[in-house]
């Protein structure tokens, strides 16, 4: 796994753990922000995509991994937008049934008709 998710160095794991991870909660924020916007999920695309440039360069600098990589960019990349979708669906769906409670419910990660 060491080659795959992170570079094979005596701090891989760490920089994947701790950049990722708080990359993660920058991603989850700004999929709530963008639900609680209203604004179209194809909207974090691009929000995402310039997130996971910032981490990656965070991965540069101060664990002086490979700045261009597009391997580790994308699984970068997949890690967030996973946390981006999760935070919009779950304030969507809780958008949908408290403004329109006469409607629909709440259902897990989404919401259905009453």
């Amino acid at each position: 796994m060491g080659d795959i998710l992170w570079p094979a160095t005596s701090s891989g794991l760490l920089a994947l753990i701790v950049l990722d991870g708080l990359g993660a909660l920058a991603a989850f924020a700004t999929g709530k922000a963008f639900a609680q916007g209203w604004s179209a999920m194809l909207g974090l695309v691009p929000a995402i995509m310039a997130l996971a440039l910032g981490i990656r360069f965070l991965h540069y600098a101060l664990f002086l991994e490979t700045l261009l990589s597009p391997h580790y960019y994308l699984i970068d990349l997949f890690i967030l937008a996973v946390f981006a979708a999760y935070g919009y669906t779950l304030t969507r769906a809780r958008q949908m049934a408290t403004q329109y409670s006469w409607a629909y419910e709440k259902n897990g990660l989404g919401w259905r008709a009453r």
